[in-house]
């Protein structure tokens, strides 16, 4: 329901196991003497030769590191031409060294990205594995396979070469001045005429919607209501058709805004690992929604609730496992603190009218455990997986707030819309836990704890800005400032030019 923070221990697995005194004795004898052999040690990387048409590979490669969204002067070669153009073969061996070294560090940006490992804020909970791609250039330079390699640095999703192209349309925008900021005023709508302001706003969604054709009649007609309200959906916003002032403040986002929340999602595209799970749940927290993917296909999606700023849900990769039938929900004490207790005191009798106990922990000190029935805050469904977060996805009694194209709203836990159906999937492969059996768990509002046959994974991420078969870019709010966090940290740490 909340995040809690625990401290891990220095020492993993440092519980003590007792042996029997034949097994300590088998302890004691010194295992047979394997020789492994040895792997000849690769040289290192700045020491190997290049052929003329490597060099130009990996001048060109370089050359192109804008498309992955590096500044231009972050791994530009030209510092190192006049060492590969020189007459002195020394010279020329500096400027291959310096030319491996520019590669190396492009291919650990493009492979896991510019953010140092303490640059993570601690609700980043999703990190990129360590890379060092030294060996991999030798082996792949010996074995002429340099192109192969470089092209394998970047993450093989389409949801990051699709940003590659939304990086180049956006910014091509920019380089002609982006587009003009609109005009405040009464919300426009359908049949509207003679406000400067339906000219403007059909020039603004022409810029970044081919479809729109621009007469500048200041006319609200059906077309310009159809294509507002594409645009409304691309951004995430109720479609009604007017230009209210949701939708004014998404237009008025400028260019460079926009340009930066594309970069900011291409980093973290960078933080997954190479090969996610074929069968995996994603939940995109920024736009609250979950989805259910089985072959690397999705076939379950549906609308989820989220963390409020302050309550952030993190972003994680983890494993479910089981699932709580009918959970109670064991109060964190800063909710119980901060919301139940006050309204204890100002409403009498408002725990216990809501199914809540207090249990004794010992020492006079106590927690808060609301019981499993039709008040409790998880509804009837709790899907568990670790982290040190302490957050889960689970049902909710409290509907409403799916109807809402705005779902930040709770404690950082991810509120589910169809949990039940969801449960009943994941529980499909296993014999004890069918569709009935799962139904009359339910009904007799006994917990029970039921384990997946086939755990599967679940990652929560952060997209807000994603690009659809369409060939739409579409964008969403940046609720928690970590698109603008992040940008700032990585032009924080960014090495100057070599």
């Amino acid at each position: 329901m909340t995040k809690s923070w625990t401290k891990r221990d220095a020492l993993l697995g440092g519980a003590v196991s007792l042996f029997s005194l034949s097994s300590a004795a088998a302890q004691l004898q010194n295992p047979p003497l394997v020789r492994v052999p040895q792997q000849p040690a690769l040289p290192p990387p700045t020491s190997v030769v290049l052929r003329s048409d490597q060099v130009e590979l990996l001048l060109r490669t370089l050359g192109q590191a804008y498309t992955h969204g590096f500044e231009s002067v972050a791994f530009a070669p030209d510092t190192v031409l006049p060492l590969l153009n020189a007459r002195d073969a020394g010279a020329r061996q500096a400027g291959q060294a310096q030319l491996i070294g520019l590669t190396l560090r492009y291919a650990k940006a493009v492979r896991t990205g510019r953010l140092a490992p303490d640059a993570f804020l601690g609700d980043w909970g999703l990190r990129p594995a360590p890379y060092d791609p030294g060996p991999d250039f030798v082996q792949a330079a010996a074995q002429d396979r340099l192109g192969p390699w470089l092209d394998s640095l970047p993450p093989p999703y389409t949801g990051y070469q699709t940003l590659r192209k939304g990086l180049a349309t956006y910014r091509d925008i920019a380089a002609v001045g982006g587009w003009k900021t609109l005009a405040t005023g009464e919300p426009l709508k359908l049949g509207a005429t003679g406000d400067p302001r339906i000219a403007a706003l059909e020039a603004r969604l022409a810029v970044e919607d081919a479809t729109v054709a621009v007469d500048r009649a200041p006319v609200f007609d059906a077309a310009l209501q159809q294509a507002l309200m594409r645009a409304q959906k691309r951004f995430g916003l109720n479609p009604d058709g007017g230009l209210g002032p949701a939708t004014l403040a998404a237009l008025n986002v400028p260019v460079e805004r926009r340009i930066d929340q594309i970069l900011a999602n291409m980093e973290r595209w960078r933080w997954l690992p190479q090969q996610l799970p074929a069968d995996r749940i994603q939940v995109n927290i920024a736009a609250a929604v979950m989805s259910v993917f089985h072959d690397d296909a999705p076939n379950l999606t549906m609308r989820a609730v989220t963390g409020r700023p302050g309550d952030e849900t993190p972003m994680l990769q983890s494993t479910i496992r089981s699932i709580v039938l009918n959970p109670p929900w064991n109060v964190p004490s800063s909710i119980a603190a901060k919301e139940l207790w006050p309204k204890e005191r100002a409403n009498p009798g408002y725990l216990k009218r809501n199914d809540f106990v207090v249990i004794s922990t010992g020492e006079g000190t106590s927690r808060l455990q609301q019981k499993a029935g039709p008040k409790a805050a998880l509804g009837l469904v709790k899907f568990d997986f670790d982290n040190p977060y302490g957050v889960y996805l689970h049902d909710t009694p409290s509907r409403s707030k799916f109807a809402s194209f705005s779902r930040l709203a709770s404690h950082g836990c991810v509120r589910l819309e169809k949990p039940i159906p969801l449960a009943k999937q994941l529980l499909a492969s296993s014999p004890d836990w069918q569709p009935d059996v799962v139904d009359a768990t339910l009904a007799a509002g006994k917990t029970v704890r039921a384990p997946l046959a086939q755990p599967i994974a679940v990652f929560l991420l952060y997209w807000t800005a994603y690009m659809t078969p369409d060939g739409q870019m579409n964008f969403r709010d940046d609720p928690y400032g970590w698109d603008r966090e992040l940008v700032q940290r990585i032009a924080a740490g960014a090495p100057g030019p070599a």
